[in-house]
């Protein structure tokens, strides 16, 4: 399946080169192309587009606040983020772009955003998440939501567990749970979001609660709270 894009980009040479990208890595057709937010709105608004690929800084209108917009839309375009800067990946997440791609990108990462657009989510604006933007020695990255196993809150901010790593998230556990929800990530306790797939045991606990034993190498121990165990088991269809 072939999808229609729209190319957003201040900068004409750079426009030209993801049009050449995007033909190499096929499995899209560039219709449309835009240099700031006005023009693009105004394309988007004559012809359906199932993707746009947007910078993020240009004059006017930046792309963060144009991807925030098209999110009312009824049908809104998936968004794939092409830009020089890495330190807008957690607001990526927050319009729930599609993907995070930083300049200069190549095809095969490319080949690979596209991929998760078609055949999966072949009406505009359903991509699912499939990275989560994280924190760790002072550097941001794009955690691939397969790797983690838990979720654990912390204040205001979230740990991130993957098996033998810890990463920190700058958004709250409650946003974490309702992104991550639709790929089987379930809320077991208040300071605890799980990976249903990475659980390896269910153990009952004094009380009327559960112990969740992970898959990861430290067979990491998560704790059910009372009120949240019907629907982990049924969840889980125990």
């Amino acid at each position: 399946m072939t999808l229609k894009a729209l190319v957003v980009d201040d900068e004409a040479p750079s426009r030209s080169e993801l049009r050449f990208l995007l033909a190499e890595a096929g499995g899209i057709e560039v219709i449309g192309e835009a240099g700031n937010a006005a023009e693009a709105i105004q394309l988007i608004r004559a012809i359906p587009y199932d993707v746009v690929f947007l910078d993020i800084e240009m004059p006017g209108l930046s792309g963060m606040r144009l991807a925030a917009a098209l999110g009312e839309l009824e049908r809104p375009p998936a968004i794939i983020f092409v830009t020089a800067y890495s330190e807008h990946a957690v607001q990526a997440f927050e319009v729930e772009a599609a993907d995070y791609l930083v300049k200069p990108v190549e095809v095969a990462r490319l080949r690979r955003a596209i991929e998760r657009l078609s055949p999966q989510t072949p009406v505009a604006g359903t991509a699912r998440v499939e990275r989560v933007p994280v924190e760790k020695a002072g550097k941001k990255l794009l955690l691939s939501v397969g790797e983690i196993f838990h979720i654990m809150a912390k204040d205001d901010y979230s740990y991130l567990y993957t098996d033998g790593e810890r990463y920190l998230s700058t958004m709250s556990l409650q946003d974490l749970e309702r992104k991550l929800e639709p790929r089987g990530f379930f809320r077991v306790h208040r300071r605890f979001v799980v990976n249903l797939e990475k659980v390896k045991e269910v153990v009952p606990m004094y009380g009327g609660t559960l112990l969740l034993t992970m898959k990861d190498k430290a067979a990491s121990q998560v704790p059910v709270s009372r009120r949240r165990v019907p629907s982990l088991k049924k969840a889980l269809g125990l």
